[in-house]
């Protein structure tokens, strides 16, 4: 077995022709830049491109695929240089079972199995060229459809507070919406990591994963995860996700829930704390409240309070390189023409390695971070936590 580093919800920004798939996504953020800077800059082994469902998107791979720089692998996945892309898709269901949208990813093993997801997606959304559409099928017709088509289907960010399972989708169980039997796994978004998702009981048959749900090419790897596999292919993630043949998630690494957007109850208009049922703000008057990860998921937890003993992977705190305090452009291409990539620096480099190439006061705030050492502000209601520096 090898380990190798997944990040597996990337976004499109804009396709090889310049038209939008996810609109608040970066111009920058094409197909064909994800994987240069995935491969080279981040160093990741595996990325999932969860917007491959796009007519143009699913044109460019085929196109590289002609040129000889993407290549099928017989085990699924699509390889470019030394990392493996997962062709995958996201999309908002909100059916009569929903009380609000949620997203969900689908990933598949081949370009000619997207292609028909894409064809038959294109049949229940408004436009099929864009990302995260409402889907107009409940939730468990479209699960039947990515099982149909060799696919794996994973509920995205589940308690974001808008456009997820538990933050907007179901009351109390997710059974309200999916058949569990056709889960994969969960993943948790950056608001959550595994010591709160673990509370919630009817988690505890699946893995969780945790990725980036990058809107741009920076944000590209602020979380991840190291796999245990024979080699970095759709069928070896697969079996990963059922922990079968020694197959298995060996370690997540995220943000400290702190630094989410969602995690604190506030005013989304002033960002002054609230209580969780509060509907207008004490502060400003406003009627913004937006309930945080934290609160949400002790509800969810109240309501079956037995104790789960599943055995999980650790979950590492890690702050991304560019939370770090005073470490600029200049500052992380001089790292990055160093020591190659962003999991060489975070995870094969010491302090002395990295004090010999920046400033002592980054090497230590780097290695800080590395160790959950950095103080951090709180985030909610839609705006992220950050990282203090020292006085």
């Amino acid at each position: 077995m090898n380990e190798y580093y997944a990040d597996l919800h990337i976004h499109i920004g804009r396709t090889w022709t310049g038209k939008a798939v996810k609109i608040t996504g970066a111009k920058s953020l094409t197909l064909s830049e994800v994987l240069m800077v995935s491969s080279e800059r981040k160093g990741l082994d595996m990325i999932g491109v969860i917007d491959c469902h796009s007519p143009e998107v699913i044109e460019e791979i085929t196109e590289l695929m002609r040129q000889g720089s993407v290549t099928e692998l017989a085990g699924g996945g699509l390889r470019f240089g030394k990392t493996t892309l997962i062709p995958g898709s996201e999309i908002e269901v909100y059916d009569s079972y929903c009380q609000g949208p949620v997203h969900v990813l689908a990933y598949f093993p081949t370009i000619d199995k997207m292609k028909l997801f894409s064809n038959w997606l294109e049949q229940h959304v408004t436009n099929i060229q864009l990302s995260s559409q409402r889907v107009y099928c409940d939730g468990k017709t479209l699960q039947l459809k990515v099982k149909e088509l060799n696919g794996l289907f994973i509920p995205a960010h589940v308690f974001t507070p808008f456009k997820s399972l538990y933050g907007k989708g179901v009351t109390e169980s997710l059974t309200e919406v999916f058949d569990p039997l056709l889960i994969d796994a969960i993943e948790l978004g950056l608001s959550s990591d595994t010591s709160m998702a673990k509370e919630i009981n009817e988690l505890n048959d699946y893995v969780f994963i945790t990725n980036s749900d990058a809107h741009s090419l920076g944000k590209i790897a602020r979380e991840y995860q190291k796999l245990e596999l024979k080699e970095p292919s759709f069928s070896e993630l697969r079996m990963a996700l059922q922990e079968i043949n020694g197959r298995r998630v060996v370690t997540n690494y995220g943000l400290d829930p702190k630094l989410g957007k969602y995690h604190n109850t506030v005013c989304a208009k002033c960002f002054a704390p609230a209580e969780a049922n509060t509907k207008i703000c004490l502060k400003c008057g406003a009627k913004a409240i937006v309930k945080g990860v934290a609160i949400r998921i002790d509800e969810l937890a109240n309501i079956n309070n037995i104790h789960n003993e599943r055995e999980r992977p650790p979950y590492i705190h890690q702050i991304p390189l560019d939370f770090i305090p005073g470490l600029g452009p200049k500052t992380m291409d001089k790292l990055l023409d160093y020591f190659g990539s962003e999991m060489n620096i975070l995870h094969e480099t010491t302090f002395e390695q990295l004090n010999q190439v920046v400033p002592d006061k980054i090497a230590r705030y780097i290695d800080m971070a590395r160790k959950g050492q950095l103080v951090i502000e709180t985030g909610g209601g839609g705006r992220y936590g950050k990282v203090k520096a020292e006085e």
